[in-house]
């Protein structure tokens, strides 16, 4: 196990980047090797050279080394000097929209969290109302993203320069539907309704008035509706368009987390075996993917682990399934899959350093 890379984290300070940090750290292939991380550091910090990680996330202290790592100021010249390879950015939309480009000159390869690159289609990015829209440097950009779930793009991962990481719910929805609509199983003209409910971490560190404790706890409530931006990856990467599936996403009184429950219409009648079969085929050689075929998954069996579990049921008919999926948010939905991202582009075991 010699080979091995030098990776650096920008916006380390939120929650998927807490995890990334600390998957990073643990990594067999890094050891040794720990992540730079840069972002931005002011006043006093700057005279001490850095915000040490263990000041932004007590949690990570004595983890393989964290406590001796600081945040340093982000300049291109820190990740030369660190001979960084693969940049990961834990950044808002707008900033990767504007590091990404200067970055693949530079030579480095990126995993971008955020949805700055996920989408193709002119017409499903427009809800980012990106400044850049249009512009040949954009267009240039665009055309090196692949998007990033392994279960999809597996070979197109291995040879890319930019990787678009997928949004958590499009995550948990794509996995569930995808083998199904390829196998052409689905009668989408019967419409296919996805029903999503996240942990309050997917909305982000930063509070606002629906997340914070007084609107969060003991509450339920639906929001994005029918304008939810991980929409758009839903109707590329499964295959349909927007008058063949609804998305309702939801707030959940958790931390974290996301059970999504799909259902569906099939053209003819299934059974249990033959849609486990599709799946099956579909997920082969995915260690991140578990199919549930006794039961259904529940968001505590998936929480803290980079799984994405399937299950479902089928009425008497055949004619029809309910399909729950459940992943974390943070792992699976984002830091989990981005480090899944970087065992493939590398060539590593897909699962290592996730399980």
């Amino acid at each position: 196990m010699t080979k091995t890379v030098q990776t650096a984290i920008v916006g380390v300070t939120g929650y998927a980047g807490a995890e990334l940090a600390r998957l990073l750290l643990a990594h067999p292939r890094l050891e040794g090797k720990p992540p730079v991380l840069a972002g931005r550091v002011e006043g006093k910090d700057l005279a001490r050279g850095g915000i040490p990680l263990v000041e932004i996330h007590p949690q990570l202290g004595d983890n393989n080394g964290a406590s001796k790592l600081k945040m340093q100021p982000f300049s291109w010249e820190l990740l030369a000097e660190r001979g960084v390879e693969v940049l990961f950015l834990a950044t808002p939309h707008e900033q990767s929209r504007a590091w990404v480009p200067e970055a693949l000159q530079r030579g480095l390869k990126v995993i971008d969290l955020s949805g700055a690159w996920r989408l193709t289609n002119p017409a499903n990015r427009a809800v980012y109302a990106f400044e850049d829209e249009g512009t040949e440097q954009a267009a240039a950009t665009q055309a090196q993203a692949v998007y990033g779930l392994p279960e999809l793009h597996r070979k197109q991962i291995a040879t890319a320069k930019l990787i678009a990481n997928p949004g958590c719910y499009a995550t948990s929805v794509i996995l569930a539907l995808k083998p199904l609509v390829a196998a052409g199983l689905v009668d989408l003209d019967r419409g296919i309704i996805a029903d999503a409910k996240s942990g309050v971490s997917g909305a982000g560190k930063a509070p606002t008035a629906k997340t914070h404790f007084m609107s969060a706890a003991e509450n339920l409530s639906a929001y994005g509706v029918f304008t939810h931006r991980h929409t758009g990856e839903l109707l590329e990467q499964i295959g349909v368009s927007s008058d063949e599936i609804v998305f309702s996403p939801h707030l959940l009184p958790i931390p974290r987390g996301i059970l999504s429950t799909i259902y569906v219409h099939f053209k003819q009648a299934q059974t249990r075996e033959s849609v486990t079969a599709i799946y099956r085929e579909f997920f082969a050689g995915s260690p991140m993917v578990r199919l549930y075929e006794k039961s259904l998954p529940q968001i505590q069996y998936s929480v803290r682990t980079n799984y994405a579990d399937i299950g479902f049921e089928l009425d008497a008919s055949g004619k029809r399934a309910i399909i729950v999926s459940c992943l974390d948010n943070l792992l699976k939905g984002a830091a989990g899959q981005a480090v899944q991202n970087l065992n493939v582009i590398e060539g590593w075991p897909e699962a290592e350093g996730l399980r």
